[in-house]
């Protein structure tokens, strides 16, 4: 990014920022972060930055796609407090949130797969304003009541309650989740793990908007990840110019 510096060569916070497409007040700002690390001062109190910042900030710019701000943020003041082991945790847990994000997005498609063209609470079940209760519901899912109550608690389904009678009511977007919780847990997935999958079900609508959007999810955790090889690459090289290999010895005949 930019153009090349030599080793030697002292660069204006206008220099640095020009060569990033930021402002100067950013780049002050990422140096009283610990983004950066200090700059050297003129007698007249001007900062005065090297390569090796440029590199460090280069090296947070990658790591900003991957991880986010706060994660890039973290590492690099980790690297600059002489943490590193601390900087390559934090890189670690994101590779496993990334992880963690990769298997929850299998497991739709796999429920999807399993749940067939009836995905979707279709007419068999329950549709429009019919509603179910637990003891049928059960029934139909071979369960028993005190399980779906279970999942209840754990956020699995959430059925309303008759104003009247207090009881239980499923309607066909809680029979469509118990549904799914059904299947998952049949494929050997904990109940903490479906919870946050079911979020997304909500969140795109059903069954079927959330299939429509699986292309886009898996490209957004692919671009994750190409990111996070990026971000590391930049990272690397900034670690290797902070604390370069001793020289080998010679090989003695």
């Amino acid at each position: 990014m930019g153009r090349n510096l030599q080793s030697d060569e002292r660069l204006r916070p206008v220099d640095l920022a020009r060569a990033h497409g930021l402002s100067t007040q950013a780049v002050r700002n990422y140096e009283e972060a610990g983004i950066l690390p200090p700059a050297d001062r003129s007698p007249h109190g001007y900062r005065g930055y090297t390569p090796l910042h440029a590199m460090a900030l280069s090296a947070f710019r990658a790591l900003l796609a991957g991880h986010g701000h706060r994660t890039a943020a973290e590492v690099l003041r980790a690297v600059h407090t002489d943490a590193v082991e601390e900087a390559l945790r934090l890189i670690d847990e994101s590779h496993a949130q990334l992880l963690d994000d990769r298997r929850t997005m299998e497991a739709v498609e796999l429920a999807l797969r399993d749940l067939g063209p009836a995905a979707t609470a279709g007419p068999a079940w329950v549709s429009g304003s019919e509603v179910m209760f637990i003891g049928p519901l059960a029934a139909r899912l071979g369960l028993r009541p005190a399980t779906l109550r279970s999942w209840e608690r754990f956020g699995l389904v959430r059925p309303a309650r008759d104003p009247r009678t207090g009881y239980r009511i499923y309607d066909a977007a809680a029979v469509r989740d118990a549904r799914l919780a059904h299947q998952l847990r049949r494929g050997g997935h904990p109940l903490v793990r479906i919870a946050p999958l079911l979020d997304q079900v909500r969140a795109a609508g059903g069954l079927e908007p959330l299939e429509a959007a699986l292309g886009d999810w898996r490209d957004r955790l692919s671009g994750r990840g190409r990111a996070m090889l990026a971000g590391a690459a930049e990272l690397d090289a900034y670690l290797r110019r902070r604390a370069p290999e001793p020289p080998r010895p010679p090989n003695r005949p």
